[in-house]
């Protein structure tokens, strides 16, 4: 034994016919797995930025409440305020990147965005 790959001489009738089909069937099967794979990354990434979403709003509201509490020596009472903050600015922010608004400058879905009124020409004058 040499330890190598085996001689394609040596090879037993009707191989080439399995290795064509493994080579075929691994093929389907990872153009299957990627889809999935892709699916079930977007939903970890989503639900991770949902949780960095809400836990951010609440730690963020806690730190300003505990600085200003700090600052004018009002404790606790501006943590508790800012703490009930954080989580509504972290909730809103859940549900806006649930709902998918606010993702760029000006956008707005086409079904809420007024009708302009129509031109003398009976055509809406935002087109042209």
């Amino acid at each position: 034994m040499t330890g190598g790959k085996p001689d394609p001489a040596d090879r037993q009738p009707g191989t080439e016919d399995f290795d064509a089909r493994l080579k075929a069937a691994i093929s389907r099967d990872a153009g299957k797995s990627a889809g999935r794979d892709e699916e079930t990354r977007s939903g970890v990434n989503m639900a991770f930025r949902i949780g960095i979403e809400l836990v951010a709003g609440v730690v963020v509201g806690v730190l300003i409440g505990w600085a200003l509490d700090r600052w004018l020596d009002t404790a606790p009472w501006l943590m508790v305020l800012f703490f009930f903050l954080g989580s509504a600015a972290g909730m809103i922010n859940v549900y806006r990147t649930m709902s998918g608004i606010g993702h760029g400058v000006g956008y707005r879905p086409e079904e809420d965005k007024p009708k302009a009124p129509a031109g003398p020409d009976g055509k809406d004058p935002r087109e042209t």
